[in-house]
């Protein structure tokens, strides 16, 4: 059984209930929250395993929830995972500037929500593939020890997720990488994420790396390639 807990944040009892039970059900321990004020209360005070987090909330919206928690170092790592309602690009990518880890549109499968659930898990604990303390290519430096990155001397301000793609390529430099082999590396899943999902984080990825952002290549047709030697 699963010792993990879950904060769900939504305002339907209905989708609370469904959720309270799946994740009940798969062996995690699940408390509640109905708006966003009493989330970010909830969350600071008792920092959950990750976080389900409805955008449309009272009182506080979920992007406003997300980015408090995201400048926040008691939750600043936390995997979140968005509920939404809109299914517009532009939404999906405005909560992964945010800092969302990922997200599912409603209506949802609760079975598939608790896999992606699981995913997230999987990777904020997962061991990296070297071990080495230090990853270095070119102006990019990403320590393991303290969980910072670092372009030309500059600290990034990385997700969790972002970190976690960024040591992915950095560990297979040199290499093409699929969407398909990103998502089972960086997102540790199987589950059926759309594959623009990567392009987006990618994307948002090769915008903090600044001027180093060129060492992040695009395989046309194939995936992406973190340029260096091996």
């Amino acid at each position: 059984m699963a010792e993990e807990r879950i904060l769900v944040v939504d305002d339907e009892p209905d989708i609370l209930s469904i959720l309270v039970y799946q994740l009940s059900r798969e062996g995690f321990r699940v408390s509640t929250a109905v708006n966003g004020q009493s989330a970010i209360a909830a969350a600071v005070d008792d920092p959950p395993d990750l976080l389900v987090l409805d955008l449309m909330l009272p009182v506080v919206d979920g992007y406003e929830v997300l980015k408090t928690l995201r400048r926040n170092e008691r939750t600043a790592s936390v995997p979140i995972l968005l509920l939404t309602a809109r299914r517009e690009e532009e939404e999906r990518i405005r909560g992964f500037e945010y800092g969302a880890d990922d997200y599912v549109t409603k209506p949802f499968s609760a079975r598939e929500l608790a896999l992606r659930v699981k995913a997230l898990l999987r990777r904020s604990t997962a061991e990296p593939v070297s071990k080495s303390r230090t990853l270095r290519v070119s102006g990019v430096e990403l320590d393991r020890e303290s969980h910072r990155a670092f372009t030309d001397g500059e600290e990034m301000d990385l997700t969790p997720l972002e970190y976690r793609l960024l040591e992915v390529f950095m560990e297979r430099r040199g290499r093409v990488q699929t969407r398909r082999q990103l998502l089972q590396a960086a997102w540790n899943t199987e589950a059926q994420i759309e594959t623009r999902t990567v392009d987006m984080h990618v994307a948002r990825l090769r915008s903090k790396l600044g001027e180093s952002g060129d060492l992040l290549e695009t395989v046309r047709g194939v995936g992406y390639r973190f340029k260096g030697p091996e």
